[in-house]
């Protein structure tokens, strides 16, 4: 028997297509301006969901209390540090930006200390002085402009205090949310996996969640940490803006560069400014900073999550071109959640034969 073919109305399609479409977009519309600070949310929350949970078994099972002490450390661990970075980077940016324009002030140092190495000081100072002194000037000249751009619209990017004061509002808001009703949330989420992908869909809920926790406590706490104690040391040897540096350090850190970019130049800078003793105190904190990683990083990540050295400093500077300072934080998050769940999907088959079949 032949079955009659099916007909689709056209019309009703296109117009079905369009008007969901339409839906779509207007929905994303309407909730742009709080995507990055739920997102930034989402990130906190599930890094320290473990910790809520803990919290809440000491207050008697109340989560209304737990939520609060959690809500507590975000603005004292967390919130507040980042907003006096970013208050003490725009109140000194117009001097900085200002000293790096003018004509003269970046200069190639003349390190005399050298000469106070024994037996190879003066071969050192002399050979130094040989290199500098070709071309030193012409080469300023040419650098200096494009050193003032850069350093420019880094100041620019953190000046945006307006905009991220919001997105931290907006971060805290929606962290009281998800810990209030993370169980109900995170259920609905994998509700809507499954009905997109069955049981892969929500097996990549979960996948993400651990891509999220991993980074954001193998990475951006790491960071926090040390360029947290890498300032404190800066501050107390008497490094010139020292929380400029530490801002500048935090950034090394999360594009897991490590601290010592900035602590290295500031040892150099105190043994040349004749602060030896200083200097070595700096030198013997900087090493403990700059290992600090290397045992702190496994502890936050029990599982151990290793993610490629160029996702994390992608994830860096195309979160800080695309999102402003925020980005700094969301930015790797994304590229980790993409990077883990293309990982699984290839991993679903096998590799292919090293070596293939003769005819």
């Amino acid at each position: 028997m032949i079955q009659p073919s099916r007909r689709y109305d056209l019309p009703t399609i296109i117009f079905a297509v369009l008007f969901i479409a339409a839906m779509c977009i207007t929905s994303f519309w309407v909730i742009q301006p709080f995507i990055l600070g739920f997102a930034w949310a989402g990130m906190v929350v599930i890094a320290s969901w473990p910790l809520l949970i803990k919290i809440e078994r000491l207050l008697w099972g109340r989560r209304s209390l737990a939520v609060f002490v959690m809500i507590l450390l975000l603005i004292v661990v967390f919130i507040f540090p980042i907003t006096l970075l970013i208050n003490s980077m725009v109140d000194n940016s117009a001097a900085v930006v200002s000293w790096f324009n003018t004509p003269g002030k970046v200069a190639i140092p003349e390190l005399a200390w050298l000469k106070a190495i024994p037996m190879i000081g003066d071969s050192i100072y002399s050979n130094y002085h040989q290199l500098i002194s070709t071309n030193t000037s012409t080469l300023l000249a040419k650098v200096q402009p494009y050193i003032g751009k850069t350093v420019s619209w880094m100041f620019s990017q953190a000046a945006q205090l307006g905009r991220f004061l919001v997105h931290c509002i907006l971060m805290l808001l929606f962290s009281v949310l998800l810990y209030a009703r993370g169980e109900q949330v995170s259920l609905a989420i994998r509700h809507f996996a499954v009905r997109l992908a069955n049981s892969r869909g929500d097996a990549a809920v979960l996948l993400a969640g651990q891509a999220i926790r991993a980074v954001a406590l193998g990475v951006v706490v790491t960071a926090l940490v040390q360029s947290v104690l890498g300032g404190i040391g800066l501050a107390v040897v008497g490094i010139p803006a020292a929380t400029l540096l530490t801002v500048l350090m935090f950034i090394c850190c999360l594009a897991q560069l490590g601290p010592l970019l900035i602590l290295i130049p500031a040892i150099l800078w105190l043994y040349w400014s004749g602060d030896t003793t200083w200097g070595t105190v700096l030198l013997v904190w900087s090493c403990l900073v700059g290992t600090l990683d290397n045992f702190l990083r496994p502890v936050l990540i029990r599982m151990g999550a290793d993610l490629p050295l160029f996702l994390v400093l992608s994830g860096v500077i195309g979160g800080l071109l695309a999102f402003g300072m925020i980005g700094l934080f969301i930015g790797p998050v994304v590229l980790a959640v993409s990077y883990r769940l293309i990982s699984a999907w290839i991993d679903e088959v096998p590799k292919p034969n090293d070596h293939q079949n003769g005819d």
